[in-house]
């Protein structure tokens, strides 16, 4: 589409068919009813669409490309929107999260302690993003904290975990996880739906 005008309702309506027809697979698999569908769809479309164009500095150029845009994989909104949905589904398995009567000494992983780290940066991201006028620092933070909790995911368990405190950490993390992403992709006016 490089010099080609492209009315932005079309575009729109475009990005949210192709959300759908990329959704059917899943949503055939979560017994999803249409309307729900559509309008998760419909979240994504926009999210992909938006998100594209501002995980990019306003300072470069860029190519828009529709396919590359509506990936679950990568640096897309879907994939941060997919992250967000994935977390409520295990929060809704575990019927909440448990509170924590005490935290004691706990050795923390690796990738738990990474992903703290990844969370304590937030205030920092958004203040940077305010100070350049730069949506794309928040883009690619939300990108960052879900590239880092996929990573904690693989690795560990969360509702399987024995040990009671391990788990309940575990789902307090993921909790404000999705906490950060919503607010994150809200800021980008991108909302995120809580299955897909």
């Amino acid at each position: 589409m490089e010099g080609t005008v492209v009315d932005a309702d079309d575009l729109m309506d475009a990005m949210i068919t192709d959300a759908y027809e990329a959704s059917k697979e899943r949503v055939k698999q979560t017994s999803m009813p249409d309307e729900e569908a559509k309008e998760v769809a419909r979240k994504v479309g926009l999210g992909a669409l938006k998100y594209f164009i501002l995980k990019v500095d306003a300072r470069k150029n860029m190519l828009f490309n529709p396919e590359e845009s509506i990936d679950f994989n990568g640096n897309t909104g879907p994939f941060i929107q997919y992250t967000y949905a994935r977390i409520q589904s295990v929060l809704r398995k575990a019927q909440g999260v448990q509170e924590f009567r005490s935290l004691g000494v706990q050795e923390l992983s690796e990738k738990e302690l990474s992903l703290i780290q990844r969370l304590v940066d937030y205030p920092a991201a958004v203040r940077q993003a305010g100070d350049e006028f730069s949506p794309a620092v928040i883009a690619n933070y939300a990108y960052a904290l879900a590239c880092d909790f996929n990573s904690f995911y693989h690795d560990h368990s969360i509702l399987n975990e024995a040990d009671a405190e391990k788990r309940a950490l575990r789902l307090l993390l993921s909790q404000t996880v999705a906490k950060v992403i919503k607010s994150a992709m809200a800021l980008l006016g991108i909302e995120v739906p809580n299955r897909m």
